[in-house]
């Protein structure tokens, strides 16, 4: 078995789908169900169970045995940057972790979980070092204090343990989220209603639009994840972007391409970003390829009319 929390949601659901593509079924989806929207992530998936997040954490505290579990990719999390409960988050993300990782190192499961770039704040280097980490609110405190927690006990774990920091996914199965969906999502759908397209006027020394990220494509981070499931010596902690800083006006530029015509408008950048908002993230990806993984990312040119074309298919 395998068990995938989070399972319902972005990325979690793309994993499930990913070991789908290998012909496994016998997959554990933990997720919370509130937000029922979640559920068509998986209509067409193949799973063996479902168990709601807390009755889930009460099992494994209780240390429960599921029988013989392959790995768990824990990518369940409270992810709004705008939560302040500092309880709340905290026990959803770090305790939560905390419990799940001692159940898997007690078994010896792989624990593969979601980090998050958003543990290096502003900036400007993106590497997997204390000194480059500062959290900016609850919820990347609450990524960056397990990783803290596991960094002394991972040379004495003997099962693999790999947290991975994923910077801007965009991708299939991301309508759920809203306004916290990517970029990528919200082109579509201006396009859709305008032709037009809306981005931010120069912030921090960047003209209009040029403000720069390491959109990475929810494929890719598939790929990594099953690629650290074959190679379980791998653990430690990896930046998961494409190590390429690209700018919102290519991903614009992308986006109008495939819908054959469009423009862009600038809007004033909001007050209450300034000082807050990240103008540049690029991944350090030296850690991640000096364990081994080989494969290309995506650029934004090939992957944003890949993902439209999904959207375009699934969702109208």
């Amino acid at each position: 078995m395998y068990i995938v929390t989070g399972g319902a949601g972005f990325i979690g659901s793309n994993i499930v789908h990913g070991l789908n593509a290998r012909g496994i079924t016998d997959i554990l989806v933990v997720d919370d169900l509130t937000d029922g929207r979640k559920c068509l992530n998986l209509a067409d998936a193949h799973i063996r169970d479902y168990a709601d997040k807390d009755d889930f954490l009460r099992r494994v505290q209780a240390g429960e045995d599921f029988g013989r579990v392959e790995a768990v990719f824990h990518e369940g999390a409270c992810s709004s940057t705008t939560e302040w409960d500092g309880r709340f988050v905290m026990a959803v993300n770090y305790e939560y972790t905390k419990a799940l990782f001692g159940w898997c190192v007690e078994r010896g499961i792989p624990f593969l979980y979601a980090s998050s770039a958003s543990v290096y704040g502003m900036g400007p280097t993106f590497r997997e070092a204390r000194e480059f980490e500062r959290p900016l609110n609850m919820y990347a405190y609450s990524k960056f204090l397990f990783d803290c927690h596991l960094r002394p006990l991972l040379p004495n774990t003997r099962s693999q343990v790999a947290g991975l920091r994923y910077f801007n996914v965009y991708g299939p199965r991301e309508q759920h989220k809203g306004s916290m969906a990517s970029v990528a999502y919200h082109f579509k759908n201006q396009l859709d209603e305008s032709g037009r397209l809306r981005l931010f006027e120069g912030s921090d020394g960047y003209g209009p639009g040029e403000q720069r990220r390491d959109f990475i494509h929810v494929d890719d981070v598939v790929a990594v994840n099953l690629w650290l499931l074959d190679n379980p010596q791998v653990s430690g902690i990896f930046n998961v972007g494409t190590g390429r800083a690209q700018s919102f006006n290519e991903v614009a530029r992308a986006a109008i391409k495939w819908h054959k015509g469009g423009g862009i408008d600038y809007v004033a950048f909001p007050e209450h970003l300034k000082g807050r908002y990240q103008s540049y993230t690029q991944a350090d990806m030296d850690a991640l390829r000096a364990a081994g993984y080989a494969s290309e990312f995506m650029p934004v040119e090939v992957g944003v009319p890949k993902y439209l074309d999904w959207l375009a298919q699934n969702l109208g």
